[in-house]
């Protein structure tokens, strides 16, 4: 691992533990208190104690002075900050070093052809094919009616302008104006890119769109900060289109088979349901 990789994991080690740390009350994990309290949440000490660890090696963890955590410890931490499987799941890999590879990850992705074919074969279903940093590789109409008809259909096929949904959604009024829950969808969005970034440190495109995200939008750095985890891996969206007003739609992230972290993200709605219409409406008008 480089030296540069490890500075990164381990500090986002530590800020993660800091975090839970922060969010874990001492009644919730059957901690006596006494008198008033300085900090939010359990103090290292309270932590160490929980996790069956040395307070010197819990704090050399959060301050970044250590990589080299080992899974029964990772997993003990844990258990004590009442982790749930995703955030478990980030934490093993904020700690676990990875070796450094050279990646092809950072030339310019391409939609596989399959992938395209699918998508044109589901014309009453929007859909989109995403890339590994949310990059929209590819959008069958309907897909592009619903999130993206203020943009040129044809501007996947660019990589160097393609769209980003992460950019559209903190950057983009039409976006941000399309979502009904706008602040739980940005909160979501986030907290799966913190998932998806720990397992990929060596990624600098990914690094640099986190960074233009922070510097460009209050809310990503706000959301950031939190250093939420969450997969979405399916789940409920509401939209006010401009074209067919209010549409509840039930997506789904399907994750291609070669492992290379492109996916098709898709909405339906229910049979017969004021939705099921609006999609109607929106695929004849764009046809």
């Amino acid at each position: 691992m480089s030296p540069r990789t490890a500075h990164d994991k381990a500090g986002g080690l530590g800020h993660f533990l800091r975090t839970r740390r922060a969010a874990v009350t001492p009644e919730s994990v059957g901690v006596t208190t006494w008198g008033a309290r300085r900090v939010p949440g359990l103090r290292r000490e309270e932590l160490a104690q929980l996790a069956g660890i040395s307070v010197n090696y819990y704090t050399r963890l959060e301050q970044g002075q250590s990589v080299n955590a080992g899974d029964a410890v990772v997993e003990a931490l844990a258990r004590a900050l009442r982790l749930d499987d995703d955030e478990r799941a980030h934490l093993f890999a904020l700690a676990r070093p990875v070796p450094a590879v050279r990646r092809a990850s950072e030339r310019a992705e391409s939609p596989g052809e399959g992938a395209v074919r699918l998508l044109a074969a589901m014309p009453s279903v929007p859909a989109l094919l995403l890339g590994r940093r949310n990059d929209v590789l590819a959008w069958n109409p309907l897909g592009h009616a619903l999130l993206a008809g203020h943009l040129d259909p044809a501007a996947p096929d660019d990589p160097e302008t393609r769209p980003n949904l992460l950019r559209m959604l903190f950057l983009d009024a039409h976006t941000r104006e399309l979502y009904r829950d706008w602040p739980e969808e940005a909160a979501l969005a986030v907290s799966s890119l913190r998932y998806s970034a720990a397992h990929r440190p060596d990624d600098r495109p990914l690094a640099e769109l986190i960074g233009e995200l922070s510097i460009h939008s209050h809310d990503f750095a706000a959301l950031w900060a939190r250093h939420d985890v969450r997969l979405c891996s399916s789940g409920t969206k509401r939209f006010h289109h401009p074209h067919v007003g209010p549409l509840e739609l039930r997506y789904e992230v399907l994750h291609l088979p070669d492992g290379g972290g492109q996916r098709l993200l898709t909405h339906t709605a229910a049979p017969g349901s004021a939705a099921a219409d609006a999609l109607s409406l929106l695929c004849r008008s764009g046809s």
